[in-house]
């Protein structure tokens, strides 16, 4: 499983036209799925993410968590994450799970941030979405279930 964590002050994901989820304060995560990964992996990613300490204190340093920066979770599936670029110029996405394998894997991550006691909103898997976020900082990290 592989995560880019943005710290945000502002976003939000539109499909045809209309606002399925937003958040102000918090993460926008996109999480990609591959083929084989576990339900153990996905709440570990979820306790992982969810335990950052990536917001400013009021000294500037990055010391705050999310839950006392009173920030948000958006996830959004991103299955182009695992995206093999090595051959060509078009990537293949052979890596990544299947829906039926990845699914359930997206829903356990997001409640499990849920059980945690994170607000969190999201897309619509398989949906075309256009995202939006206002970066703050910016602060991107990249977390992946097999470095963790």
């Amino acid at each position: 499983m592989r995560a880019v964590v943005t710290r945000v002050k502002a976003a939000s994901v539109e499909i045809d036209g209309r606002v399925q989820g937003s958040i102000e304060t918090g993460f926008l995560v996109l999480l990609g799925i591959k083929a084989g990964d576990t339900q153990n992996q996905a709440q570990k990613l979820a306790d992982k993410i969810t335990s950052l300490r990536v917001f400013e204190d009021a000294a500037g340093k990055m010391n705050l968590g999310l839950e006392e920066a009173g920030g948000k979770m958006l996830v959004i599936s991103q299955f182009t994450l695992y995206g093999n670029c090595k051959r060509g110029r078009r990537p293949d996405f052979l890596s990544a799970a299947r829906p039926e394998e990845a699914i359930p894997l997206y829903e356990l991550f997001v409640s499990r941030c849920r059980e945690l006691g994170f607000e969190v909103e999201t897309g619509v898997f398989g949906a075309d979405m256009q995202v939006f976020s206002q970066n703050d900082g910016p602060v991107t990290l990249i977390l992946d279930t097999e470095t963790l």
